[in-house]
């Protein structure tokens, strides 16, 4: 869970997430859109990587990223729990 948080603390992380949300993205239209260096988004892609928030997919020469949700519906049941006191 530690991972989890420390990877959203990063605003740079969390726009890689929301661009992410619309649609699943190869690093080179990641970069399209933020405006970083290339060794700068392997390293945000990583640290989501470590804490499971997003998958890579090999196609054919390029990685293509997706969220991976069931990771943030554990952080949405976790939270609720948290919530009502549970």
């Amino acid at each position: 869970m530690n991972e989890f948080f420390k990877a959203l603390s990063d605003p740079t992380r969390r726009r890689i997430i929301k661009l992410l949300r619309e649609k699943d993205m190869t690093p080179t239209e990641i970069l399209e859109k933020i405006n970083v260096s290339q060794p700068t988004l392997s390293h945000h892609l990583d640290i989501l990587k470590r804490a499971n928030l997003i998958e890579g997919e090999r196609e054919g020469q390029f990685i293509k990223y997706s969220l991976n949700m069931s990771v943030f519906e554990m952080l949405i049941e976790y939270l609720l729990k948290l919530k009502d006191g549970r």
